[in-house]
């Protein structure tokens, strides 16, 4: 009888790393992070379970990458929010709050990964580096509303609670909760009455 063998894909030196990226996200997505092994995802890459380490560590170098880029996508979402509205606007803050939590929504699994309780995928110099660029994307465009609205205030501090605000909303969503007290709630109108007062807050003051 003739035995079977599995063939194995063959890449080139970059597809191969994409590959096995591509594969570890598709685990996330369907199972949640903690719930595959390298392994599993050399299987649905096809490759050989010797094959990642030309490339990585292991599974959580793999993960910290799918982080990074997720928060290069949530950017990408940002930038053209703002991009759609206008520089330094309450339009552009308000849909880039709304694209914030439209990305929660769309790629719940990724979103879970890039804000869970792994310290050490958190700590990755390279998914900081991603986190503290997307959060400064909101942060410049604090300032720059702030600077044409005339209001004194400290940038970082409003951003954070936009941010604060917002990550509670897309949390809730996506954890169901809304739905026990609140099941007709539409979050991005939420999001639009709330996003003036948050700018404004306590501490900032029109000049006179």
């Amino acid at each position: 009888m003739a035995t079977r063998v599995q063939r194995k894909a063959h890449y080139h030196h970059g597809e191969l790393r994409e590959a096995l990226i591509s594969a570890t996200r598709q685990l996330v997505e369907e199972r949640g992070a903690e719930n595959f092994t390298l392994a599993d995802a050399c299987r649905v890459a096809g490759v050989t379970t010797a094959a990642p380490y030309r490339h990585f560590r292991g599974k959580q170098e793999i993960l910290e990458e799918i982080a990074s880029r997720g928060f290069d996508e949530l950017r990408t979402k940002s930038r053209a929010a703002v991009a759609a509205k206008g520089e330094g606007t309450l339009e552009a803050i308000i849909a880039m709050g709304q694209a914030y939590v439209g990305f929660a929504v769309e790629q719940t699994a990724v979103f879970r990964l890039m804000f869970g309780q792994e310290p050490a995928l958190k700590k990755a110099e390279h998914v900081l580096d991603t986190g503290h660029a997307c959060f400064g994307h909101l942060i410049e465009q604090v300032a720059l509303y702030c600077r044409r609205s005339k209001m004194r205030g400290d940038a970082q501090e409003i951003a954070l609670r936009l941010w604060t605000f917002v990550h509670g909303a897309a949390s809730l969503l996506i954890d169901q909760d809304y739905e026990v007290v609140a099941p007709q709630i539409d979050v991005n109108h939420l999001i639009a009455s709330a996003t003036p007062g948050l700018l404004a807050g306590p501490r900032s003051a029109t000049k006179r």
